[in-house]
């Protein structure tokens, strides 16, 4: 199966950023959110994104102007076209929200097209129960998707091995790698990453050093290019805690246990970047 045409479920952070990849490289996408105040803001980032990669040789303006016109902002899944060849879930990491838009999509969209889920964390296998077992995969792209290369492919219980190659020449066309990964909890990336910063939370947590002192040690002692709790800030404090709960939850362990500072954190509403503060203030 040759896909052509595509639709993005979702206008945030990583749907934006799927839908500019997918413009990009020649595709027909819509991006779909529930309100147009999300898409403008969507098209918006987008356009800011294309203009730094102009600044550094990446693309030229027509690339641009290619890319945009193959943009469609769509209002309501219910108003998204039938006939696209693949349709990308990127809503927030909530699995009765993601079930509920597959079993939508289910009934709408044409059957020989394949359903994928953007979850950094949830089982393809649980998400696939409500609709086209067969065709359904994990395909979960790294922030931000315009730069970063990494695509994990997570194959669902029923997936077919048609469904899987699709998927990953599909990656590899867009200018990524894709890394095969089996459907457990985190996957690889959050299963290794999200631990790591939960701890970091646990230290800064008693008193062990002081939140700069912890990315300080991080960056300079493990060469990584941002701090543990920087990174947190970045990716939403939200997200982290319902990865951590999600880990916790599957395998049933305690040294998934999200750390209480992070759960209070949430429940204050200190996400990070999103909301200006987090571990550090932003502007």
């Amino acid at each position: 199966m040759e896909i052509k045409k595509v639709a993005v479920i979702g206008a945030g952070t990583m749907g934006n950023g799927i839908a500019h990849v997918f413009a990009q490289n020649g595709f027909k996408v819509q991006l779909c959110d529930v309100a147009q105040e999300y898409l403008n803001k969507a098209l918006a980032t987008i356009g800011k994104n294309m203009d730094r990669q102009i600044k550094k040789g990446i693309i030229t303006e027509e690339d641009k102007k290619n890319a945009l016109s193959n943009l469609t902002p769509i209002i309501g899944i219910e108003n998204i076209d039938s006939d696209n060849d693949l349709v990308i879930e990127a809503i927030i990491e909530n699995k009765e929200a993601k079930l509920s838009i597959f079993k939508q999509l289910e009934g709408k969209i044409k059957a020989d097209s394949i359903f994928a889920s953007n979850t950094s964390s949830i089982s393809i296998t649980e998400l696939s129960s409500v609709c086209r077992a067969d065709k359904f995969i994990g395909m979960h792209f790294m922030n931000p998707v315009p730069v970063m290369k990494l695509v994990e492919i997570i194959r669902g219980y029923s997936t077919s091995e048609q469904t899987y190659k699709t998927i990953r020449d599909l990656a590899t066309k867009l200018g990524k790698t894709p890394v095969e990964v089996s459907d457990y909890p985190g996957f690889i990336s959050n299963r290794i990453l999200m631990p790591m910063i939960n701890e970091a939370i646990f230290a800064l947590y008693e008193g062990v050093a002081s939140a700069e002192d912890i990315d300080t040690v991080m960056k300079l002692g493990m060469a990584h290019p941002m701090g543990p709790l920087t990174l947190a800030d970045f990716i939403g404090l939200d997200v982290c805690l319902s990865i951590m709960n999600v880990l916790y939850e599957g395998f049933n362990d305690s040294k998934y246990r999200p750390c209480p500072l992070l759960k209070k954190m949430v429940s204050a509403n200190k996400l990070g970047r999103k909301t200006g503060e987090g571990f550090f203030k932003y502007d």
